[in-house]
């Protein structure tokens, strides 16, 4: 995907988004509207996402993507999920008005700002970028915010500032990470995923280097990462701020202490403590999670004790290990957890909290994903006490490798799968027991399934 000339949105007036409820979607369209642009959409669902951007922004969302939804557009934005075959894509593509996916519409927003903060890493960007958030807020940063997720501070996953402070998620799918203009960045960690775009793992660093190479100023990295360590080998003109478990980073977190959901720790600095942190959301990844953001907030210019103060408050971000209720004694959460890596550190956080039995309900997503890391799935995916699967969500992909949620099943002991999430729901609450931990897990609609539990 190629970067599109800054000029383009000189003389636009009316933007039309194609599938304008998505998460990624809605903050840019938060942009965009107090920039003053008209602002019109479509998408195939009535969401959350819909309904305020309906209610708070005034902006007409058409249900359903026809190709007569774009008439007056003269920009059209739309999103890697919606298939080339889309009636109104192919209609906009048709059109002769410019069309940008999502990415780099991104990208030349961050343009706009001189301190645009990027976030990128295999897991935990959501949840990084929003403790980020949180504190520049708290440190009256006033900062511009596009979150891959919502953020309760914000109300949402966006939010317009008004200084030169962006800070901004950035994902490697694709390398839509690539079209960005980052000031600083945070690598937290580097993983084989996207295979069916990068291939190897190699690859996958190699786009992580391209993107440090990007970078004006600071490139913030997870010293105790291997694969993160090899992307700032030999890269010069850059500052490099290193993170991680050991004291022989430039920040590490020390005296830590578990308790339950919470953790907390000294921030040091050498042999200096920095702050000390109190985390709300559980996991020892969090920890070093928290580590990251509080050393980007300080290159941001966020005072010291700004950091601890502010983290205090964040409860997590949405769909990142978010409890939604209970239902008879048994808990209901949801996370987006979609690759083994990030099941693995869900789990196991979910195992060490004080629960009767653990249930992982998950969905897999994209076929070349399954395929490629069934048994890495099937194998942290047993770390619960019961695994209940979905059929795969297909996304972007049709299924050519025939592959299906039983296959998955076959490989993890005492599994079962169902078509529908209702079957899914009334098959976990009349097994689930009292003092039990239910938990969604999966990038796609399975949170559908959560709430379908919780409503019961």
């Amino acid at each position: 995907m190629t970067k599109i000339e800054n000029t383009i949105l000189e003389g636009k007036r009316h933007i039309h988004f194609i599938g304008i409820g998505g998460s990624g979607m809605f903050p840019l369209v938060q942009i965009l509207h107090a920039q003053g642009y008209h602002i019109t959409g479509s998408d195939n669902n009535e969401t959350d996402t819909v309904a305020i951007e309906r209610r708070e922004l005034g902006i007409h969302v058409t249900i359903g993507q026809r190709a007569e939804n774009i008439a007056g557009a003269d920009l059209i934005v739309y999103t890697a999920a919606i298939l080339k075959d889309n009636p109104e894509l192919v209609a906009a593509k048709q059109s002769g008005v410019p069309c940008l996916e999502r990415a780099q519409l991104l990208g030349l927003i961050t343009k706009e700002y001189q301190n645009c903060v990027c976030v990128c890493g295999t897991h935990g960007k959501t949840t990084t970028t929003s403790m980020l958030t949180q504190i520049a807020l708290g440190a009256g940063l006033d900062p511009t915010v596009v979150i891959g997720g919502k953020l309760e501070a914000i109300h949402g996953s966006g939010r317009v500032g008004e200084s030169e402070l962006m800070i901004c998620e950035a994902c490697e799918f694709c390398d839509h990470f690539l079209l960005l203009d980052p000031n600083l960045c945070v690598i937290l960690n580097i993983d084989a995923d996207h295979l069916d775009y990068f291939g190897t793992l190699e690859n996958v660093i190699r786009s992580f280097r391209r993107f440090a190479e990007l970078t004006s100023g600071a490139v913030i990295v997870n010293g105790s990462d291997a694969n993160a360590m090899k992307v700032v080998e030999g890269l010069v003109g850059r500052e490099i701020v290193t993170f991680g478990w050991e004291s022989t980073n430039d920040y590490y977190p020390a005296n830590v202490v578990h308790a339950g959901a919470q953790s907390s720790f000294d921030l040091m600095q050498g042999n200096r403590c920095i702050a000390p942190i109190s985390v709300h959301v559980p996991g020892r990844h969090n920890i070093l999670n928290a580590v990251a953001a509080c050393v980007a907030a300080l290159c941001s210019g966020a005072p010291a004790d700004s950091l601890g103060r502010e983290l205090e408050k964040f409860h997590g971000a949405g769909r990142r290990f978010e409890i939604l209720g209970k239902v008879d004694g048994v808990t209901i959460a949801d996370d987006y957890a979609h690759h083994p890596t990030e099941i693995e550190a869900t789990l196991r956080s979910a195992k060490e909290l004080d629960f009767k039995r653990v249930w992982a309900v998950f969905q897999p997503f994209t076929y070349s994903r399954t395929a490629m890391l069934m048994d890495d799935f099937a194998r942290v995916l047993s770390i619960a006490d019961h695994v209940v699967l979905s059929e795969i969500m297909g996304g972007r992909e049709v299924n050519t490798y025939n592959i299906y949620a039983k296959d998955l099943a076959e490989k993890i002991s005492g599994s079962v799968w169902f078509e529908t999430f209702p079957e899914i729901a009334n098959y976990v609450l009349s097994h689930a027991e009292p003092g039990d931990l239910v938990i969604t897990l999966g990038c796609g609609d399975v949170n559908k399934c959560a709430h379908l539990m919780v409503g019961r």
